[in-house]
């Protein structure tokens, strides 16, 4: 049996922490001709316009409110930002968020709405308030965007909704950010579905779980910036490539034609606005490298910049 990152009942009682902060969504057919029955998840639709409101609500949940009181500190380049912010809110405590300089306008603007601090530093900076999980001069609770095992039960509420709205599910498509969502996701499907076929979507300009499972150890690459601001990094956490290994198929890398393409075809045909790292997602399962049958795409979040998202469906 493998070993898991969260277990069934891990999930089961984020379930129950989160309802009534985040959604339950809606699972759709994707209205388009695809080698498979591709479906979407509509994680875009949650109050933060992203899927990271379940974990950032899990966590906070369960830690004690007297550790939470002097407030929280993460590292987002906007979706995680967003959730920690919007819990920070509900509960009455500051929230402190250091963001790449190439963090989305959008993003950063929905932030300071909710109360949130912004503390923008450059790439190298950012990444490494990763790694020691604090920043200089911030007194806070960090609350990890993906390498905690509470953020991943709370991603993991969206595998429970996978298998009860579409049991005959064959394969899933997830973006590849740090790796929360879908070692999350998968933890439920590999202990519930181990038939299911479970693949990370990755971008060309930023895809280091790709080259890792190539090499069979974690590698840093060359980081991009571009559209796809949601996911991507120089390299995978360690904890995460050893998690992912055991759990996933694989990684569909896509191109930024193929992303921005997928964009506008969910628009078009289903009315649905998705940003760079969903529409990673749909285009890999668009590509049929995910196989046929019941295939869902992970429409983690909508949030872009709509004069960026009007640019891009416009050139596709």
């Amino acid at each position: 049996m493998l070993d898991m990152p969260v277990t069934l009942a891990d999930v089961e009682g984020a379930r129950h922490n989160i309802a009534g902060v985040a959604l339950r969504t809606p699972l759709i057919r994707c209205n388009t001709e695809s080698p498979a029955d591709l479906y979407l998840k509509l994680e875009n639709l949650q109050p933060i316009g992203s899927f990271k409101i379940r974990g950032a609500a899990n966590v906070m949940a369960l830690t004690p409110r007297k550790q939470l009181a002097p407030g929280v500190l993460t590292a987002s380049a906007g979706n995680m930002a967003q959730g920690v912010a919007f819990c920070a809110r509900r509960m009455g405590i500051p929230a402190t968020i250091v963001a790449p300089e190439t963090a989305p306008a959008t993003k950063i603007c929905a932030v300071e709405r909710m109360g949130g601090r912004v503390i923008k530093v450059p790439f190298a900076d950012w990444w490494r308030t990763f790694e020691t999980r604090s920043f200089p001069g911030v007194d806070a609770t960090f609350i990890h965007a993906f390498d905690d095992p509470h953020v991943m039960a709370g991603n993991g509420t969206i595998g429970l909704e996978l298998l009860e709205d579409l049991p005959d599910l064959d394969a899933v498509v997830i973006p590849w950010g740090g790796g929360g969502l879908a070692c999350g996701i998968a933890s439920v499907l590999r202990a519930r579905a181990p038939r299911v076929k479970i693949y990370a979507a990755e971008i060309e300009t930023a895809a280091p779980l790709a080259a890792s499972l190539a090499a069979g150890e974690p590698r840093t690459v060359d980081y991009q910036p571009s559209f796809v601001d949601g996911i991507g990094a120089k390299l995978v956490f360690p904890n995460m490539f050893g998690h992912a290994r055991k759990l996933l198929d694989g990684s569909l890398v896509v191109t930024l034609k193929e992303a921005a393409h997928a964009m506008k075809m969910v628009a078009e045909r289903n009315r649905v606005i998705l940003e760079g790292a969903s529409a990673c997602a749909v285009a890999a399962a668009l590509s049929g490298r995910a196989g046929s049958g019941n295939v869902v795409a992970i429409a983690s979040g909508g949030n872009i910049d709509l004069d960026k998202f009007a640019q891009l469906v416009g050139s596709a």
